[in-house]
């Protein structure tokens, strides 16, 4: 079984920062992609920053400039550094990770339950 579990998210506001934190725990051989999405209320999840297992990120323009995301692979974590943020950033928050498990020669898609944040004005 695999978990992934999220961190950090918070009432903060606008202008401030935030450090969300993802762990990933369980039979796990390795972890090749690992993001973060975001689902705001009546809107689609859309993805807000993806970084591979040798360190390529890759953020929507929307975010661009202001969310850093990083990855420690000994620890199977992933953050996201969210700096000057703005009310329309208020979403739930969620860790994304594709990995082999121990024993599969399969990937697997796994998401963790999502943190919520919120940034008032």
């Amino acid at each position: 079984q695999v978990q992934l579990v999220e961190s950090g998210g918070g009432l903060v506001q606008a202008g401030r920062s935030l450090r969300l934190s993802c762990v990933a725990s369980g039979s796990i051989f390795s972890i090749n992609a690992m993001s973060w999405y975001r689902q705001a209320p009546g809107k689609q999840r859309e993805l807000v920053a993806d970084i591979t297992s040798g360190g390529t990120t890759n953020y929507p323009d929307s975010v661009k400039g202001r969310f850093s995301i990083s990855r420690d692979n000994a620890k199977n974590t992933v953050y996201l550094q969210m700096n000057s943020l703005v009310p329309e950033d208020t979403a739930v928050y969620y860790c994304y990770a594709n990995l082999r498990r121990i024993g599969s020669s399969r990937n697997y898609a796994y998401w963790g339950q999502g943190t919520q944040v919120t940034v008032s004005s």
